[in-house]
Protein backbone atom coordinates (compact mmCIF):
# COMPACT_ATOMS: atom_id res chain seq x y z
CA UNK A 1 0.00 0.00 0.00
CA UNK A 2 1.19 3.19 -0.86
CA UNK A 3 2.77 5.35 1.96
CA UNK A 4 2.86 8.58 0.35
CA UNK A 5 0.44 11.30 -1.32
CA UNK A 6 2.05 10.91 -4.59
CA UNK A 7 2.00 7.37 -4.24
CA UNK A 8 -1.31 7.02 -3.66
CA UNK A 9 -1.65 9.46 -6.59
CA UNK A 10 -0.18 6.91 -8.50
CA UNK A 11 -1.41 3.80 -7.25
CA UNK A 12 -5.02 4.86 -8.23
CA UNK A 13 -4.29 6.03 -11.74
CA UNK A 14 -2.69 2.96 -12.28
CA UNK A 15 -5.19 0.68 -11.17
CA UNK A 16 -8.15 2.49 -11.37
CA UNK A 17 -7.79 5.39 -13.93
CA UNK A 18 -9.32 8.70 -13.62
CA UNK A 19 -12.54 7.70 -12.64
CA UNK A 20 -10.70 6.42 -9.68
CA UNK A 21 -9.68 9.72 -7.93
CA UNK A 22 -13.19 10.55 -7.77
CA UNK A 23 -14.47 7.57 -5.74
CA UNK A 24 -16.60 9.00 -2.91
CA UNK A 25 -18.27 11.87 -4.52
CA UNK A 26 -21.97 11.00 -3.88
CA UNK A 27 -20.82 10.45 -0.86
CA UNK A 28 -18.59 13.34 -0.52
CA UNK A 29 -21.79 15.40 -1.75
CA UNK A 30 -24.31 14.00 0.79
CA UNK A 31 -21.80 14.94 3.75
CA UNK A 32 -21.49 18.65 2.61
CA UNK A 33 -25.54 18.64 2.74
CA UNK A 34 -25.65 16.95 6.31
CA UNK A 35 -22.33 18.55 7.88
CA UNK A 36 -21.96 21.58 6.19
CA UNK A 37 -25.32 22.63 6.17
CA UNK A 38 -25.89 21.60 9.83
CA UNK A 39 -22.50 24.09 11.21
CA UNK A 40 -22.93 27.13 9.10
CA UNK A 41 -26.55 27.08 10.07
CA UNK A 42 -26.39 26.98 13.23
CA UNK A 43 -23.19 29.35 13.57
CA UNK A 44 -24.05 32.05 11.59
CA UNK A 45 -27.94 32.04 14.17
CA UNK A 46 -25.49 31.94 16.97
CA UNK A 47 -23.43 34.53 15.58
CA UNK A 48 -26.36 36.96 15.06
CA UNK A 49 -27.71 36.62 18.38
CA UNK A 50 -25.01 37.16 20.04
CA UNK A 51 -24.04 40.46 18.12
CA UNK A 52 -25.37 43.20 20.27
CA UNK A 53 -27.41 45.85 18.78
CA UNK A 54 -26.71 44.69 15.75
CA UNK A 55 -23.36 46.28 15.68
CA UNK A 56 -20.85 44.85 18.40
CA UNK A 57 -19.31 41.85 16.94
CA UNK A 58 -18.79 38.74 19.56
CA UNK A 59 -14.90 38.40 20.99
CA UNK A 60 -12.48 36.31 19.44
CA UNK A 61 -13.41 33.26 22.29
CA UNK A 62 -17.39 33.79 22.18
CA UNK A 63 -16.66 33.20 18.30
CA UNK A 64 -14.38 29.93 18.55
CA UNK A 65 -17.23 28.56 21.71
CA UNK A 66 -20.03 29.28 19.01
CA UNK A 67 -17.91 27.38 16.17
CA UNK A 68 -17.17 24.68 18.00
CA UNK A 69 -20.60 23.91 19.29
CA UNK A 70 -21.68 24.32 15.21
CA UNK A 71 -18.98 22.02 14.14
CA UNK A 72 -19.50 19.35 16.97
CA UNK A 73 -23.90 19.15 16.09
CA UNK A 74 -22.52 19.15 12.35
CA UNK A 75 -20.06 16.40 12.69
CA UNK A 76 -23.16 14.07 14.21
CA UNK A 77 -25.29 14.88 11.37
CA UNK A 78 -22.76 14.62 8.55
CA UNK A 79 -20.95 11.27 10.47
CA UNK A 80 -22.76 8.50 8.05
CA UNK A 81 -21.83 10.03 5.15
CA UNK A 82 -18.44 11.01 6.42
CA UNK A 83 -17.91 7.21 7.19
CA UNK A 84 -19.02 6.55 3.11
CA UNK A 85 -16.89 9.31 1.97
CA UNK A 86 -13.61 7.81 3.75
CA UNK A 87 -14.15 4.08 3.14
CA UNK A 88 -15.44 4.85 -0.63
CA UNK A 89 -12.66 6.81 -1.45
CA UNK A 90 -9.75 4.54 0.73
CA UNK A 91 -11.22 2.01 -1.66
CA UNK A 92 -9.23 2.49 -4.48
CA UNK A 93 -5.99 2.22 -2.42
CA UNK A 94 -6.95 -1.44 -0.93
CA UNK A 95 -6.22 -4.30 -3.17
CA UNK A 96 -9.39 -6.05 -5.09
CA UNK A 97 -10.60 -8.40 -2.93
CA UNK A 98 -10.25 -6.58 0.28
CA UNK A 99 -12.52 -3.44 -1.34
CA UNK A 100 -16.35 -2.49 -0.31
CA UNK A 101 -17.44 -1.50 -3.55
CA UNK A 102 -20.07 0.49 -2.76
CA UNK A 103 -21.69 1.62 -5.79
CA UNK A 104 -22.97 5.04 -4.62
CA UNK A 105 -24.16 7.07 -1.21
CA UNK A 106 -27.55 5.21 -0.87
CA UNK A 107 -26.02 1.76 -1.71
CA UNK A 108 -23.51 2.03 0.61
CA UNK A 109 -25.76 3.46 3.97
CA UNK A 110 -28.26 0.47 2.90
CA UNK A 111 -25.05 -1.97 2.97
CA UNK A 112 -23.58 -0.96 6.42
CA UNK A 113 -27.06 -1.11 8.49
CA UNK A 114 -27.56 -4.31 6.98
CA UNK A 115 -23.85 -5.74 7.46
CA UNK A 116 -22.87 -3.83 10.36
CA UNK A 117 -25.89 -2.70 12.38
CA UNK A 118 -26.81 1.11 12.51
CA UNK A 119 -24.99 1.86 15.40
CA UNK A 120 -22.25 0.25 14.82
CA UNK A 121 -21.68 2.04 11.01
CA UNK A 122 -23.65 5.45 11.17
CA UNK A 123 -22.11 6.11 14.04
CA UNK A 124 -18.58 4.88 13.59
CA UNK A 125 -16.04 7.41 15.10
CA UNK A 126 -18.62 9.75 16.08
CA UNK A 127 -17.25 11.14 19.22
CA UNK A 128 -13.39 12.04 17.39
CA UNK A 129 -15.13 13.23 14.34
CA UNK A 130 -17.70 15.45 16.11
CA UNK A 131 -14.36 17.04 18.13
CA UNK A 132 -13.16 17.16 14.98
CA UNK A 133 -15.79 18.96 13.51
CA UNK A 134 -15.79 21.31 15.87
CA UNK A 135 -12.20 22.11 15.55
CA UNK A 136 -12.66 22.39 12.24
CA UNK A 137 -15.26 24.84 12.19
CA UNK A 138 -13.55 26.96 14.66
CA UNK A 139 -10.44 26.41 13.07
CA UNK A 140 -12.08 27.97 9.90
CA UNK A 141 -15.52 30.34 11.04
CA UNK A 142 -14.04 31.28 13.66
CA UNK A 143 -10.73 32.44 12.51
CA UNK A 144 -12.05 33.99 9.23
CA UNK A 145 -13.84 36.06 11.23
CA UNK A 146 -11.16 37.27 13.53
CA UNK A 147 -8.41 37.24 10.26
CA UNK A 148 -10.95 39.78 8.25
CA UNK A 149 -11.63 41.49 11.84
CA UNK A 150 -7.86 42.20 11.63
CA UNK A 151 -6.95 42.74 8.41
CA UNK A 152 -9.84 45.74 8.49
CA UNK A 153 -8.91 47.29 11.42
CA UNK A 154 -4.94 46.82 11.23
CA UNK A 155 -4.54 47.34 7.54
CA UNK A 156 -5.34 49.74 4.83
CA UNK A 157 -7.51 47.23 3.35
CA UNK A 158 -10.85 47.54 2.26
CA UNK A 159 -14.04 45.41 3.00
CA UNK A 160 -13.86 43.47 -0.14
CA UNK A 161 -12.23 40.87 -2.40
CA UNK A 162 -8.84 41.20 -1.18
CA UNK A 163 -9.60 41.05 2.03
CA UNK A 164 -11.83 38.17 1.95
CA UNK A 165 -9.33 36.02 -0.05
CA UNK A 166 -6.37 36.68 2.52
CA UNK A 167 -8.36 35.94 5.37
CA UNK A 168 -9.63 32.97 3.96
CA UNK A 169 -6.69 31.55 2.98
CA UNK A 170 -5.37 32.28 6.22
CA UNK A 171 -8.98 30.30 7.78
CA UNK A 172 -7.85 27.39 5.47
CA UNK A 173 -4.03 26.98 6.87
CA UNK A 174 -5.35 27.42 10.58
CA UNK A 175 -7.72 24.54 9.89
CA UNK A 176 -5.75 22.31 8.12
CA UNK A 177 -3.25 22.52 10.96
CA UNK A 178 -5.83 22.26 13.80
CA UNK A 179 -6.95 19.23 12.24
CA UNK A 180 -4.83 16.86 11.07
CA UNK A 181 -3.72 14.86 14.29
CA UNK A 182 -7.58 14.56 14.81
CA UNK A 183 -8.25 13.70 10.58
CA UNK A 184 -5.13 10.85 11.29
CA UNK A 185 -7.21 9.32 14.01
CA UNK A 186 -10.49 9.37 12.26
CA UNK A 187 -9.22 8.27 9.24
CA UNK A 188 -8.16 5.24 11.19
CA UNK A 189 -11.28 4.77 13.01
CA UNK A 190 -13.25 4.76 10.07
CA UNK A 191 -11.54 2.78 7.77
CA UNK A 192 -11.13 -0.46 10.11
CA UNK A 193 -13.07 -3.30 10.32
CA UNK A 194 -12.95 -4.57 14.06
CA UNK A 195 -13.09 -2.34 17.03
CA UNK A 196 -10.20 -0.99 18.70
CA UNK A 197 -10.08 2.24 21.32
CA UNK A 198 -8.83 5.39 20.85
CA UNK A 199 -6.23 5.18 23.46
CA UNK A 200 -4.65 1.81 22.12
CA UNK A 201 -5.33 3.32 18.50
CA UNK A 202 -2.67 6.57 19.43
CA UNK A 203 -0.48 3.96 21.32
CA UNK A 204 0.42 2.26 17.91
CA UNK A 205 0.78 5.23 15.84
CA UNK A 206 2.74 7.05 18.19
CA UNK A 207 4.98 3.39 18.79
CA UNK A 208 5.20 3.24 14.68
CA UNK A 209 5.58 6.75 13.98
CA UNK A 210 6.69 9.01 16.92
CA UNK A 211 5.36 12.53 17.15
CA UNK A 212 5.56 12.97 12.96
CA UNK A 213 1.88 11.04 12.73
CA UNK A 214 -0.03 14.52 13.85
CA UNK A 215 0.71 16.13 11.06
CA UNK A 216 0.70 13.10 8.53
CA UNK A 217 -1.18 14.63 5.48
CA UNK A 218 -1.09 17.93 6.16
CA UNK A 219 -0.44 18.66 2.76
CA UNK A 220 -2.85 16.85 0.71
CA UNK A 221 -4.90 18.49 3.80
CA UNK A 222 -4.52 21.60 2.85
CA UNK A 223 -4.43 21.39 -0.59
CA UNK A 224 -8.79 19.84 0.05
CA UNK A 225 -8.79 22.75 3.02
CA UNK A 226 -7.46 25.94 1.01
CA UNK A 227 -9.21 25.95 -1.88
CA UNK A 228 -12.16 24.96 -0.36
CA UNK A 229 -11.97 27.53 2.60
CA UNK A 230 -11.55 30.42 0.01
CA UNK A 231 -14.12 29.11 -2.18
CA UNK A 232 -16.81 28.83 0.57
CA UNK A 233 -16.20 32.17 1.98
CA UNK A 234 -15.73 34.03 -1.28
CA UNK A 235 -19.31 32.95 -2.04
CA UNK A 236 -20.75 33.05 1.03
CA UNK A 237 -19.44 36.72 1.35
CA UNK A 238 -20.65 37.49 -2.28
CA UNK A 239 -24.44 35.86 -0.88
CA UNK A 240 -24.09 38.12 1.64
CA UNK A 241 -23.83 41.34 -0.77
CA UNK A 242 -26.44 40.21 -3.04
CA UNK A 243 -28.86 39.78 0.06
CA UNK A 244 -28.11 42.97 1.50
CA UNK A 245 -28.91 44.17 -2.08
CA UNK A 246 -32.42 42.71 -2.58
CA UNK A 247 -33.27 43.64 1.58
CA UNK A 248 -31.83 47.55 0.87
CA UNK A 249 -29.12 46.95 3.92
CA UNK A 250 -26.12 48.63 4.38
CA UNK A 251 -22.92 47.02 4.56
CA UNK A 252 -22.40 46.67 8.04
CA UNK A 253 -25.81 44.90 8.48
Amino acid sequence: MPKSMSGTFVHILKHDGVRGLYNGISASLLRQLTYSTARFGIYEELKSRMTRGGTVQPSFPTLVAAASASGFVGGIAGNAADVLNVRMQHDAALPPDQRRNYRHALDGLVRMTREEGLMRSWFRGVWPNSLRAAAMTAGQLASYDAFKRLLLQATPMSDGLATHFTASFLAGVAAATITSPIDVIKTRVMSASGTSSIPRLLADIYAAEGFRWMFKGWVPSFLRLGPHTICTFLFLEGHRDIYRKIKGLDKDS
